[in-house]
């Protein structure tokens, strides 16, 4: 319910006022000096000021009307403000008009005049906060967008919109991240893209893929070993938290770690403190660590192949990054950063968007490169990319499938605030095509 307040010195001016706006749905506040109504304004929610312009007995000038109204606008810039006049105060009310008043009524007031100007007055107000907030929110986007482009993260889809804007948000801190998701979906460039925007920027960033070494060479890449630690080690190795120390550590594929590998993790995230293979000798380090796994890890915590108190440890934020088949509007955002300046059929387009992707953000790059070897001019037809399980549907029904509903529709129009041009670049659709689907389901444009 919107709060009115009410500012005037005047009892009887007071009840009259707030009795005609409570009976027309409206809350009301009320003050009897400037003191007051700048509390007011200040720790309460208001959507409209009615003041008077003089509080002290025997006084006409209006000069405390004006003083209030500046001290109100300098507390809420956007605050409308109605001035309750009489005739004597007429010129000082036409200034504060000039000055950024919303109206001014003359004593006695017309109720009509007056509840028709508030009416007016806050659904303008209610507009303008909406407009600021999209116009926020869309600053916000460009802006997580911009970064996320940095480390090379392309995308358009809400969903990695959502992803984009918690990694964001989770860079802040430095709390240990889990990434899920299949192999080949991007993972490695959320933790690029949180290292990136954290306050250790600057620091060491340290990745290891679990996935790629043998299961006896694990520990020694992760905390190091001495020489004659094991065969083939002439050396002394530094490990990689050694190596990470006041920085960040990546671990990839973290379900392919031995449980020897995770104790010793779980006790130099306690602790801080590790032995490098062969040696008694203790190191501390300071590290945050990102891991990510294409793994179930709850899965394999029943089978007993995963510890469950490294795996709270290492999840107190889950970011999970879709399949591409999953985020269907990233498909040729992606060809248009691996393939630039290159033209694609439209059937091409609409085929690619219905291919599943089993290898994900991986596979389609691939494809990209090899018809950039294999076709390195002219139009990109369908077959150019040769991808052996593409479906054959028919066009018509590949477009049918990739349609917006009614729900998206009304979403992308909020969320580009009725700009057709950027509504229709994200559907991948025509303006004529876009008309047509909104007018389909009704929605205004």
């Amino acid at each position: 319910m919107d709060k009115i307040l009410i500012v005037d010195d005047n009892t009887a001016v007071l009840e009259a006022l707030s009795l005609l706006l409570e009976i027309h749905g409206y809350a009301v506040a009320t003050a009897k000096t400037p003191f007051e109504a700048q509390q007011i304004v200040n720790y309460q929610r208001i959507a409209l000021v009615i003041q008077d312009m003089n509080f002290s007995t025997d006084t006409t000038s209006g000069e405390e009307g004006k003083a209030l109204f500046y001290a109100l606008r300098k507390l809420n810039p956007n605050l409308p403000i109605i001035l309750i006049t009489a005739w004597t105060e007429l010129e000082s009310a036409i200034e504060l008009v000039k000055a950024g008043a919303a109206d001014y009524l003359a004593k006695p007031w017309d109720d009509h005049k007056l509840l028709t100007s508030i009416a007016n007055l806050v659904a303008l107000g209610k507009a303008q906060t909406a407009s600021e907030t999209l116009s926020r929110q869309e600053l916000e986007r460009q802006d997580s967008r911009v970064q996320a482009k940095k480390t090379g993260l392309i995308y358009a889809s809400q969903a990695m919109q959502r992803l984009v804007d918690m990694a964001l948000q989770v860079a802040k801190s430095d709390i240990s991240v889990l990434i899920t998701g299949p192999n080949g979906s991007g993972k490695e460039k959320i933790a690029e893209l949180i290292q990136a925007n954290s306050h250790l920027a600057n620091q060491p960033f340290i990745k290891v893929n679990a996935g790629a070494l043998p299961a006896e060479l694990i520990e020694a890449e992760l905390f190091g070993a001495e020489a004659g630690a094991f065969t083939g080690a002439t050396k002394a190795r530094v490990g990689r938290f050694e190596a990470a120390n006041g920085g960040t550590l990546f671990l990839d594929e973290m379900g392919n770690l031995p449980l020897s590998g995770q104790t010793k993790l779980l006790r130099v995230l306690q602790t801080g403190e590790f032995e490098r293979l062969g040696s008694v000798n203790t190191h501390k380090t300071k590290v945050r660590v990102i891991s990510a796994t294409n793994a179930n890890l709850l899965e394999d915590i029943q089978q007993g192949r995963f510890r469950e108190d490294l795996y709270y440890r290492l999840n107190v934020i889950e970011l999970h990054l879709p399949a591409l088949s999953q985020r269907i509007d990233d498909i040729l955002p992606l060809v248009g950063h691996f393939l630039p300046n290159r033209v694609l059929s439209r059937e091409a387009e609409l085929k690619l968007c219905h291919y599943s992707w089993p290898g994900n953000v991986r596979e389609l790059e691939n494809a990209c490169k090899r018809v950039a070897v294999l076709k390195p001019e002219g139009i990109l037809e369908a077959d150019d990319f040769a991808l052996q399980s593409l479906q054959r549907e028919s066009p018509a029904a590949v477009v049918t499938s990739l349609e917006p509903n009614k729900a998206e529709l009304e979403t992308a129009m909020r969320d580009y605030q009725g700009v057709i041009a950027k509504v229709a670049r994200h559907f991948g659709m025509t303006r004529q095509a876009l008309y047509r689907r909104l007018q389909k389901f009704g929605i205004d444009y």
